[in-house]
């Protein structure tokens, strides 16, 4: 169960499709644009509202503002969660041996767990979410300054969630609570934590270990999965334009931002003044500026897996699959931050000289030339120490496990009371 954007949805894609392969029956009950992916990977699926649901919350402005971008996914998250509960309560009465893996947005899986029982785990693909007083993330539109102890930044985010995430989020949930006979819960994000498991799907040498992190939980890697994306394969006018030229600048703000005119725009006169060729990856239509000039191509959608080896550096939102991706190709990134965890994902790129970050009013057409070319050419493309980092992140995406087998492997063992007992449980 999975609620979310491309990013939070397609590794369940990918979890349930290697499931499948080892003979297991699997369901993916997401929202309802992702029914076309999950049925070309033989997923059974259950939507989650409607299409138009969907786009409604997509559509809304609100979105993507740092502070108030969490209103509009929680509003959807408690709309589908009852349904989503009833219907794994229906498949468990069938006799059905259920285990059920669930994004931290998938409250209908933890609404089931706490009715039914069942062997439940929540899937983390960010390390925004999992709350640590001694690396505490850093949240949207309150940059804490990196000389503030670890402590008193956790503090801050905790009063955050006490006054701005609980007061919000918490009534309507408790009322949906008490309808289905539950007891109410008083902090939402230890609540979206099974208590029994957990799987954190990033590596230790991206976001480290913390002594107060659940016990329950067990982490992985990366994973890797847009070849379970909108296209598997590299377009053909892609393929034609990467062999007739120096290796492009990849721009994309994500798979569900309807209000990027402004970012490909800046894009646009960025590649003209530093006399780069582009890729424009945006699937809605009245983002991308016309004419293009020659040199840059637009696209809906592209494997970034690969489109990114034969690229020269990605720029993008920091949405934490978008990352994944450039890590395993080596390649410098650039993020222009928006909302949720786009922001810590910039921090943790940045301290690991693997890429910068810029903010959204930075990054504009009137900027082009004086400092963003600057900035790509000199930081990114030319510095030593940053072709160094990603070229070792290369190695290691490439030398690791495979996350999405080791998932498996933990589903495969997941049981009611004893998912994180395991060896590799964090500590």
């Amino acid at each position: 169960m999975a609620v979310g954007t491309h990013g939070d949805v397609l590794p369940f894609i990918a979890l349930g499709h290697e499931l499948l392969k080892r003979g297991h029956g699997v369901s993916l009950a997401a929202p309802a644009p992702f029914e076309a992916m999950a049925r070309r990977a033989g997923l059974a699926f259950q939507p989650l509202g409607t299409v138009a649901d969907y786009e409604a919350v997509i559509r809304q402005p609100d979105l993507w503002h740092p502070q108030q971008g969490f209103r509009p996914m929680f509003d959807y998250a408690l709309q589908v969660a009852e349904p989503a509960c009833l219907w794994l309560g229906a498949t468990r009465a069938r006799g059905v041996d259920l285990r059920v893996i669930a994004s931290p947005l998938g409250w209908g899986a933890r609404l089931a767990q706490d009715l039914y029982d069942l062997p439940t785990a929540t899937l983390h693909v960010m390390p925004f979410l999992i709350e640590s007083r001694y690396d505490p993330p850093r949240l949207p539109g309150l940059p804490l300054p990196r000389f503030l102890p670890a402590s008193l930044r956790a503090y801050v985010n905790l009063g955050v969630d006490k006054v701005a995430v609980g007061p919000f989020a918490l009534p309507p949930l408790n009322a949906l609570r008490a309808r289905l006979g539950l007891d109410p819960v008083y902090r939402l994000r230890h609540w979206w934590n099974s208590p029994t498991g957990m799987l954190l799907m990033f590596p230790d040498w991206y976001a480290e270990p913390q002594a107060d992190w659940p016990g329950q939980a067990v982490q992985l890697g990366f994973p890797l999965v847009d070849r379970f994306g909108d296209v598997a394969a590299m377009p053909p006018e892609l393929e034609a334009f990467l062999d007739a030229g120096d290796p492009p600048i990849v721009f994309t703000y994500g798979s569900a931002m309807r209000q990027g005119a402004g970012f490909f725009d800046t894009a646009v006169r960025l590649c003209r003044r530093m006399g780069r060729r582009g890729v424009l990856l945006a699937p809605q239509g009245g983002q991308v500026p016309k004419p293009l000039p020659a040199g840059i191509i637009h696209l809906p959608y592209a494997p970034l897996s690969a489109l990114l080896p034969r690229s020269a550096a990605l720029v993008h939102h920091g949405g934490v699959g978008t990352v994944a991706q450039a890590l395993a190709a080596g390649v410098p990134q650039l993020v222009v931050p928006v909302a949720f965890d786009h922001f810590d994902e910039g921090r943790r790129l940045k301290d690991r000289d693997l890429g910068a970050t810029l903010s959204r009013r930075a990054f504009r057409p009137a900027r082009a030339a004086r400092v963003l070319g600057r900035l790509l050419a000199d930081r990114l493309l030319a510095d030593p120490a940053v072709a160094r980092a990603c070229t070792a992140a290369r190695a290691r995406m490439a030398g690791g496990p495979d996350a999405i087998l080791d998932a498996c492997d933990y589903v495969e063992r997941l049981t009611t009371a004893e998912a994180g007992s395991g060896p590799s449980a964090a500590s």
